[in-house]
């Protein structure tokens, strides 16, 4: 069974990244943060690049858009940073409201017991 974006030949995957494997500490990419296209794609754009600006014409996850390119989310994310750098996308991760309340924890669990 293939896996995408594991069978692929490691200089394709080097050479998208142009040898970078990580994309720093200050990643501010995770799974679900969603990206949104900033511009239109340009000429002379890495062909990755355009397919990324393409799908996130809408709000895409990280892993939504390494799926749809068949790339492993590393790679994805090095390509993302860039493009981020450079204006082409914006990145938001999602809101998640803040349950601290024991009582509503505990209400939501009892309902889900008696579903």
């Amino acid at each position: 069974m293939n896996r995408p974006g594991r069978d692929d030949a490691p200089d394709r995957l080097y050479t998208l990244t142009q040898g970078r494997s990580g994309t720093g500490p200050d990643d501010p990419f995770d799974l679900v943060t969603l990206v949104v296209a900033e511009s239109e794609p340009v000429t002379g754009m890495q062909s990755e690049h355009v397919a990324i600006l393409k799908l996130t014409r809408f709000p895409t996850s990280v892993v939504e858009i390494a799926a749809e390119l068949r790339l492993p989310v590393g790679i994805t994310k090095v390509l993302l940073c860039d493009l981020l750098a450079a204006g082409r996308v914006s990145a938001r991760r999602p809101h998640r409201p803040a349950i601290t309340d024991p009582d509503i924890l505990e209400q939501v669990l009892v309902g889900l017991r008696n579903l």
